[in-house]
């Protein structure tokens, strides 16, 4: 049995698979985030996501509000919110609501990209250009002020208060796949979270730019890498690769832009993309609960990591569930872990 000595998290999108509906995503959602409080995994993030039928994920302030309210210990936060969708205040306050009612326990995981196309960018702004992605630093700065973290260049914190006034700060750390968000979370002395199971590479370059321009000006005295990892797990390896295939197609199909379905196991082994979803080489860790355990380390040391953090693209939620739970005991984890 591998242990893992550093904290494990757990994101999820809310997928709704083919014949199913957003209700019955969000309340698996529900059972996944109460059973990872239950195991002591650290924190369960939610994404943002719009325009796609099948992630019922769209606003994580108002699903993390639902989450905390149903667990105790764990961290509950956003993987992440989409700063250019939003303005910096709006989301001040409705951080500041969920701080207020749940002290210790919120983060705010921040992203710069979208999460849609262009279209339902723009309309979700408005204005194609209202908060454009070139001004993400300066919001970013702006909506770190609001909740009490002042940084040089902040514009509103003097002007504006997120009310209302939690006795907490809640932690923010920055999410991307690529140079720019690691060397910016840097700058800024932020935790950042490598989006690793995107599955584009780039990793440990990401990861060397955030710790070479790391500048500990907040919170922060070093740098604080969070990695994120597609884990597929089961009783054996066969079962496991069966849950992991809906996953696999649904990345193949994103990647050539074919309309997204997440099917059923039974569905994806007789789809006739199978053979050439499951030829795309992947970081994923698929396989039985040592099997997974043993590349969770592996992934914590090659990477330096201070945290995992692990996803899975599975139809069927209890199959998601009896994940967490064979891999929280492999790596040993406990309740106490989340505290």
């Amino acid at each position: 049995m591998a242990r893992l000595s550093i904290p494990l998290s757990v994101l999820d999108l809310a997928n709704v698979p083919r014949g199913g509906t957003s209700a019955q995503a969000l309340q698996g959602t529900t059972r996944l985030a109460q059973t990872a409080d239950l195991l002591g995994y650290h924190r369960f993030w939610v994404a943002e996501h719009h325009n796609m039928p099948i992630v019922a994920s769209t606003s994580p302030t108002v699903l993390m509000a639902h989450l905390a309210a149903v667990t105790e210990n764990i961290h509950v936060g956003s993987g992440g919110i989409m700063l250019p969708n939003h303005p910096s205040l709006v989301v001040a306050e409705q951080v500041a609501i969920l701080e207020a009612l749940h002290p210790g326990r919120i983060d705010v995981g921040i992203g710069r990209a979208p999460g849609t196309d262009q279209r339902t960018a723009a309309a979700l702004r408005r204005d194609a250009g209202q908060l454009a992605a070139e001004e993400f630093p300066q919001h970013l700065i702006d909506l770190m002020g609001l909740l009490g973290d002042v940084r040089e260049g902040s514009r509103l914190h003097s002007a504006f208060a997120a009310t209302p006034a939690a006795t907490s700060r809640p932690e923010i750390l920055l999410l991307g796949s690529s140079g720019y968000s690691a060397q910016l979370a840097g700058v800024l002395g932020l935790p950042f979270v490598q989006a690793h199971h995107f599955d584009m590479g780039g990793t440990s370059e990401s990861l060397r730019m955030y710790r070479e321009r790391f500048d500990p000006v907040g919170d922060l005295a070093e740098p604080y890498p969070i990695v994120t990892a597609n884990a597929v797990v089961a009783e054996d390896e066969e079962t496991a690769r069966r849950n992991a295939l809906p996953g696999q197609l649904f990345r193949l199909w994103l990647r050539t832009g074919r309309p997204i379905e997440l099917l059923s196991v039974e569905e994806a082994l007789e789809h006739p993309d199978r053979e050439t979803a499951e030829s795309i080489p992947t970081q994923a860790l698929i396989g039985d609960p040592d099997m997974v355990a043993d590349g969770m380390v592996a992934l914590a040391e090659s990477t330096g990591a201070a945290e995992l953090m692990v996803t899975a693209t599975v139809s069927e939620y209890e199959d998601r569930i009896a994940g967490l739970e064979l891999l929280a005991d492999a790596v040993g984890l406990s309740a106490s872990s989340a505290v």
